[in-house]
């Protein structure tokens, strides 16, 4: 029995990729990129900073790390909580020592909530990425294309009046977007994305209201995949960042400047049992010559200079 033609009807059949937005690159391939300084190696720290509701929200899908036992459940939503009492200060504070800038993905409820917070993040030099609302603003393709377009608008307003900037950058939780997104991330003026896990470095991104760069965020070196999900130690994530900045170092090369991304979370790195293998780690790369720390911003404009 021979299928119906209208199977292989499909709008999005041809040779090649199934899109538009950007064509195949091999990474090999490209022009070498170089960082400012002469480093080898970009190390792109992301802080997500993030505010769990007491009622999660599954529609179209309850956040990682959301609410998980009968309401009210106070031990996940205190355990959270400490992220942004305790263990975000200790990550900044960690960076700090090395003087390192880094980006923080941030919902715009914990502008409006702990500006305090906004401002000593701002203070010490680094940068804010928006993402979303709060831990219920999950974005995924059955989100009608007006609320989505709102949930982006409203996190972008809320950080800019904290700040008195507009974010450059955006994070949707979970990485997830809808086949809208990228487009109404662009309508809105965002220069740049975190949310296809596709490469190594920046690339341009076209949509159909205009462009915008993606820069991987890797999601397998979170500290979340390692340590929450896969139930590894922190030293075994220490070791991990070490060999994943050894292997692009001599990448580096031969292929020029190589990035790496260190997606942390506060109330899983920030604790006293793991902090101070942390900050081993960080002090480590510090001071390695080829080795450099930069906020996502700067990572951005560097690379658009040299296309």
């Amino acid at each position: 029995m021979s299928l119906d033609a209208s199977y292989l009807d499909y709008p999005k059949r041809r040779h090649g990729m199934d899109h538009d937005y950007y064509p195949y690159s091999n990474l090999f391939d490209r022009k070498p990129v170089q960082w400012p300084g002469d480093k080898k190696l970009m190390i792109w720290p992301v802080i997500s900073l993030e505010y769990f509701p007491m009622v999660p929200n599954d529609n179209p899908f309850r956040a990682p790390g959301h609410m998980q036992t009968a309401y009210p459940d106070y031990r996940h939503y205190t355990a959270r909580e400490y992220g942004t009492r305790i263990g975000i200060y200790r990550l900044l504070g960690a960076f700090e020592k090395v003087g390192a800038k880094i980006s923080v993905a941030t919902n715009s409820v914990i502008a409006q909530r702990y500006p305090q917070l906004i401002e000593d993040i701002i203070s010490g030099g680094h940068e804010i990425i928006a993402h979303s609302t709060d831990m219920n603003g999950t974005i995924a393709s059955g989100l009608a294309e007006a609320d989505e377009k709102a949930l982006i608008e409203g996190s972008l307003t809320a950080l800019e009046k904290v700040i008195g900037t507009r974010p450059r950058g955006w994070l949707s939780i979970a990485r997830s977007q809808s086949f809208n997104t990228a487009k109404l991330l662009a309508e809105a003026g965002v220069d740049y994305m975190c949310d296809w896990a596709n490469d190594e470095l920046p690339y341009a991104f076209q949509t159909d209201s205009g462009a915008i760069t993606n820069i991987p965020l890797n999601h397998e070196l979170s500290d979340r995949q390692i340590i929450n999900v896969q139930q590894q130690s922190v030293d075994s994530y220490a070791q991990q960042m070490t060999d994943a900045a050894n292997w692009l170092l001599a990448e580096a090369e031969q292929n020029g400047g190589r990035m790496l991304p260190m997606h942390l979370t506060p109330y899983i790195m920030g604790l006293p049992y793991r902090i101070s293998s942390f900050e081993k780690l960080i002090a480590g790369v510090a001071e390695h010559n080829d080795i450099g720390f930069a906020r996502g911003d700067a990572i951005l404009d560097s690379w658009k200079a040299q296309k």
